[in-house]
């Protein structure tokens, strides 16, 4: 199957962004997040599966292709709800619905919660909140986090000697990912240095968070949430056996889809996004 898909570029006010767009101009508009050192790629094997939607698989700053924030930017959370939201303007787009995975699901939940009137819907892949701290934790939490970037500057990233070296360290990542979804993954978010190849992703991306939301916090977002939410668990995913989080979810009006796979079950493998795809479409046919 021969799949359209366009590679554009958004210039915003303060950065350009990166994107692959799918789907016809008059499709239901849909913005595709994708997770933590992923890129727009992610959304590959799934977008082409969802017929009607006009979906723009955004690479998040300093990621994929988008360019990385200036020095002295940060990558904070809610950095990245503010840049949706002029993606979404620079498309036109006054209401939209979200698709996200992982750290794209929990900017997804923020927005939405956040700002109501913008989302219709949103279609969650094993991403719910973010990692919390309590208000006891944060001197410390922040003294690390400065420590960590005064040390940055002597910080070098991994070079590979081919792509194949690259794939492999990707498949054993943060949420490993199969040898066809690292390939997926690595044609977009590699580039040509001396002596082989390296991730574009910003290294500020891997430093800790200098101030984290309290747990009351994050489901305080959560129980904010107005619009039809679709929420898929991978069975060997990272949410599936986080404690507390089946109590949690018992009190949220979500849908919710127990799936068989890891936390990229979507780009994995043609069966894991066909999965994915059948819970999605009638939960967008029906907006």
């Amino acid at each position: 199957m021969t799949v359209q898909v366009e590679e554009i570029r958004l210039n915003l006010p303060h950065i350009e962004m990166a994107a692959h767009l799918y789907g016809p101009e008059d499709g239901h508009p849909v913005i595709a997040l994708h997770g933590w050192l992923d890129n727009a790629a992610t959304f590959t094997r799934l977008a082409p599966l969802l017929p009607g939607l006009r979906i723009l698989a955004l690479d998040f700053a300093g990621h994929g292709y988008s360019a990385h924030r200036p020095a002295g930017g940060n990558y904070l959370l809610w950095e990245n709800v503010l840049d949706v939201l002029l993606v979404a303007q620079a498309m036109g787009w006054e209401r939209f619905s979200l698709l996200g995975h992982s750290m794209g699901a929990i900017v997804s939940v923020m927005l939405a919660a956040a700002m109501p009137e913008r989302v219709e819907r949103l279609a969650l892949i094993d991403g719910l909140m973010p990692y919390t701290g309590e208000a006891d934790q944060a001197p410390e939490k922040l003294g690390e986090a400065l420590r960590a970037q005064l040390a940055l500057p002597n910080k070098r990233k991994p070079v590979y000697a081919d792509v194949q070296l690259a794939v492999n360290a990707r498949m054993k990542g943060v949420g490993s990912v199969s040898r066809e979804a690292a390939e997926i993954l690595a044609r977009r978010g590699l580039m040509p240095v001396a002596g082989g190849y390296t991730w574009r992703s910003d290294s500020r991306l891997t430093l800790a968070s200098p101030v984290r939301l309290t747990r009351a916090h994050a489901v305080a977002f959560l129980r904010k949430i107005s619009c039809p939410v679709s929420l898929v668990l991978a069975e060997q995913g990272m949410l599936h056996h986080e404690p507390n989080i089946q109590t949690l979810l018992q009190g949220l009006p979500f849908d919710v889809h127990t799936l068989a796979g890891g936390h990229h079950l979507h780009l994995d493998d043609d069966t894991g996004a066909r999965a994915v795809a059948d819970c999605f479409k009638p939960f967008f046919a029906s907006a």
